[in-house]
């Protein structure tokens, strides 16, 4: 038996226009954790993809070998009876059927040709109690949050006998106590003998945890490092980028801060489904001109709740408050009001809120203003393209045309064509949710840039971020937010993770929130 259980040789992957891999190199020894790091589109997913059988042998060139023998993957299913599983950053669950019902879909436990439930219950309870997953095996998928609904990812693959585990970004939506408990996880794995392969842009947890780290940067292999404590984010970030990152952010000159044109007074917020349950209580900000505002606080605090209800009211119940836009009281009850009144807002969730995964670059940047490039309610298709050639070339989207489809450009590109979707409107005020939530280092800095620029045009930017090191290295003031309510406010010059810590967890009264 080999020392590696896995070695890609030679891998070359090509789309139209495109080479996704070129000859990439990559080995995994037995019983490791080992990450796979590099910039959004720099072929890491496309070679898990490759090896998990989803891009099917035939499609790509080069070797695979699973412990030394060669294989040729035809589809999933394939290198799954080989003991190699996936579990992709969009996860592949059924929310209808229970927990032992995903577990073994597709896997069934049968008996005379029927599902055998004692058994399917018993096996996912053995399975579940494996991973830490303390539940009913009949409890709905729904009913769990994404942290849990990872463990049952990782039990279905346990159910097949998997030897050989790749998670894609597994903790890109998890908040970080889920992270902790999955990162643990992996080091029980471990310890039972399962090789996983880490796919993940957080450098802080690839260093806890993973004992090589391979780097990959357009489509090569650039190298691989053994974690031995002499490894560092920023070594990391050379291999990844190509180039030493001495600032995470660019550096900003002074900003031309003006006067406040846009006020949040008061602004409170229903559940829209629990009643007698309040997600924002009598929330006020401002935003200056010119000004980068950041909003922080931890998971369940408001801040989505607060902005989605801002911009048209898309979330919440019986809302009320007042927005002021240079002094004056704006209606923002409807989504083309908000727009009518210069507010744009980038969701959190680009891929289901943000875009349309299935339509080019074109029509994805022209869609929140077609009246811009329309004569007679008739779309100009020039006008159009011209309008989003420009776009795509201000951002710097890496795409060959702008009839590229979306859902083929990588976390960081299709960041950025939403971000261009409302620039396209020519707001006053930006909404930023996570605007660089499952993006890469480098992927991060241009959108740093993007800000930067818009503050400097004279918009106001509000920036939600999870990340504390990114609003204060990006921000002109801090807001933070508990359990509904603004707790306090801070000058960069004030802000310190500590600082804003201590608002982050000052609240109301839980019972007084939520009105129980």
């Amino acid at each position: 038996m080999t020392a590696n259980i896995l070695e890609m040789r030679s891998i070359t992957m090509e789309f139209p226009g495109v080479k996704a891999l070129d000859a990439v190199d990559f080995a995994v020894a037995r019983g490791e954790i080992h990450a796979l790091v590099g910039e959004n589109g720099a072929g890491k997913s496309t070679l898990m993809k490759v090896l998990s059988g989803v891009y099917p042998h035939g499609s790509y060139s080069g070797r695979i070998l699973v412990d030394g023998t060669e294989m040729a993957f035809k589809d999933i299913r394939h290198s799954e009876a080989a003991g190699v599983a996936i579990i992709h950053q969009e996860l592949a669950l059924v929310s209808q059927l229970s927990i032992a019902e995903n577990i073994f879909l597709g896997n069934e436990r049968t008996r005379a040709r029927l599902v055998d439930w004692q058994e399917t219950n018993q096996q996912a309870m053995a399975l579940m109690e494996r991973v830490g997953l303390i539940e009913d095996p009949e409890t709905p998928v729904a009913a769990l949050g994404v942290g849990k609904q990872q463990l049952v990812e990782i039990a279905k693959a346990l159910a097949k006998q998997v030897r050989l585990l790749i998670l894609d970004e597994p903790t890109a939506a998890l908040n970080q106590d889920d992270s902790d408990s999955l990162m643990a996880l992996l080091r029980e794995l471990r310890g039972q003998g399962i090789t996983s392969i880490l796919i993940s842009h957080k450098l802080n947890e690839v260093l806890a945890v993973a004992d090589t780290i391979t780097v990959l940067r357009d489509g090569h292999t650039i190298e691989t490092l053994e974690v031995d404590g002499t490894v560092t984010e920023d070594r990391i970030i050379k291999g990844m980028v190509g180039r030493d990152l001495d600032h995470r952010f660019p550096p900003r000159l002074e900003p031309a801060i003006g006067e406040v044109f846009f006020d949040i007074e008061d602004w409170s917020v229903d559940h829209p489904t629990i009643s007698g349950r309040q997600v924002v209580r009598g929330a006020s900000l401002r935003v200056r001109r010119g000004e980068i505002v950041g909003l922080a606080g931890l998971m369940g605090a408001g801040r989505t709740e607060l902005a989605m209800s801002v911009f048209g009211h898309s979330y919440g119940r019986n809302i009320r408050g007042t927005i002021r836009k240079d002094g004056a009281p704006v209606p923002v009850s409807t989504v083309p009001q908000a727009i009518d009144a210069g507010i744009a807002y980038v969701s959190e969730d680009r891929k289901q809120l943000g875009l349309i995964l299935d339509e080019d670059i074109r029509r994805n940047l022209t869609l929140a203003n077609l009246s811009a490039v329309s004569r007679h309610a008739v779309i100009d298709t020039h006008a159009e393209v011209v309008a989003a050639e420009e776009l795509r070339t201000r951002l710097t989207v890496k795409a060959p045309t702008v009839f590229q489809k979306v859902g083929n450009l990588s976390g960081g590109n299709q960041q950025k064509v939403v971000l261009g979707k409302w620039i396209f409107t020519a707001p006053d005020l930006l909404i930023l949710d996570e605007p660089t939530r499952g993006i890469d280092v480098g992927a991060k800095y241009e959108i740093y840039l993007i800000i930067q620029e818009l503050a400097a045009e004279g918009k106001g930017v509000l920036v939600i971020s999870s990340e504390l090191p990114e609003l204060l290295g990006l921000c002109d003031r801090i807001y933070a937010m508990s359990q509904g309510r603004i707790t306090g406010e801070l000058a960069a010059a004030d802000a310190t993770q500590e600082a804003l810590m201590r608002l982050m967890t000052r609240g109301a009264n839980p019972a007084e929130v939520t009105g129980e």
